[in-house]
This record gives structure tokens, C-alpha cells and sequence, in this order.
């Protein structure tokens, strides 16, 4: 009888996140500065072998890349515990994309305003998939700053979607990027469920 529990207390619902967006948006930086394990990484350097395979166009000082996912978890409350896994963000490596979203509950698309247009795709993938997203845009230190309402014009996304600006290096910024994400799954669950 060892196995069975001596306490009354919850087990944690557990909820799988995808992090997506362009290449070098942020991605693995984000999953690291919020994950509460040391996060699982599949990084490789960038070679003269991806030169005019990878566009490195703003953001040259890039030595690393994901080839496969990050993986990173998160405590929000006693209840609910996130799963996060980053996508690769390289078109190459887009094939592993449908394995990582399957039975993902929502997505944080890493908007990077240097390369604002990587981004359709990862919108475009979710939509298509009537995956809830919102679009997180990574302010980076030295770069010019945007609105979340002029990135949303920019990227053309509907009005529900949520639209926010964040550091990725951030654990609290990025946290509360999550909790949007949460709170607007469950926004969009109550849209569709009957009275």
C-alpha cells in the first residue's frame, strides 16, 4: 500500500505552450528566463554551411540556433503547471512544427520588430489550426520601440488576439505573457462552450 496517497492534495493540470516565431526572435531565451528546471536545449552553432540558407539579417551577432525544440516548465499556482516548448525558427526545421503542436492548448508567437515579417508564418500555422496564440514582441535594448497597436496593424491580426510587449530575458515579463496566454484560452473555451 505504499504507492497509494496519504495526503488530499491536487494533482497539478498540466498544459502544453508552444513558443514559436522567427528565427533568432528570442525563443530559447524566453523558455530559459521563466523555466523552473534548467531547460532542455537543442542548440548548434551556425556554420559557414547555413551561409544563404539562414538570413542572419539583423541579428549577425547570432552564433547559435534550435534544431529541434526547447523544453522548459512552469509552476503558474498549485493547480497549473505549463509546459513550454519552443520551436525551431528556421524554415528547414519546420517539419518538426506539427509533432511539437500536437495536444498544445495555445502559443506565444515571439514577434521581433528587426524581422517583424518571420512572423506571418508562425500566425499563419496557428490560425490555420485554430490554435489560441497571442504575439509577444521582444523589446530588445537598442532597438525602435513600436506600439502593441502598430505591431498589431503590422502583422494584421484580429482584434482578440492579444498583443504585448515583453523582454524575453524577463521572468516576470515573460510570466506575464503566460498568464495572458491562459487567460485567453480560457476566454476562447467559454466563447464556444452553450450556456
Amino acid at each position: 500500500m505504499d504507492s497509494v496517497r496519504s495526503d488530499t492534495a491536487p494533482v497539478p493540470q498540466a498544459l502544453k505552450i508552444l513558443v514559436a516565431g522567427g528565427f533568432g526572435a528570442g525563443k530559447t531565451t524566453l523558455v530559459g528566463a521563466v523555466s523552473e528546471i534548467a531547460p532542455l536545449r537543442t542548440e548548434e552553432v551556425l556554420t559557414t554551411a547555413g551561409v544563404g540558407t539562414d538570413d542572419t539579417t539583423g541579428v549577425a551577432t547570432k552564433t547559435t540556433t534550435t534544431v529541434a525544440m526547447d523544453f522548459g516548465r512552469i509552476t503558474i499556482n498549485p493547480s497549473l503547471v505549463l509546459y513550454l516548448f519552443g520551436t525551431p525558427g528556421q524554415n528547414r526545421f519546420w517539419f518538426l512544427w506539427d509533432e511539437l503542436a500536437t495536444g498544445a492548448l495555445g502559443a506565444v508567437v515571439l514577434a521581433d520588430t528587426r524581422r517583424l515579417a518571420d512572423s506571418f508564418a508562425a500566425i499563419d500555422y496557428f490560425e490555420q489550426r485554430n490554435t489560441p496564440f497571442v504575439i509577444a514582441v521582444n523589446c530588445f535594448d537598442n532597438d525602435q520601440r513600436y506600439t502593441a497597436e502598430q505591431v498589431r496593424e503590422a502583422l494584421d491580426v484580429d482584434g482578440h488576439v492579444p498583443v504585448l510587449l515583453t523582454d524575453a530575458r524577463d521572468r516576470m515579463s515573460v510570466k506575464n505573457v503566460l498568464i495572458t496566454l491562459v487567460e485567453h484560452v480560457l476566454t476562447m473555451v467559454r466563447s464556444t462552450v452553450p450556456a
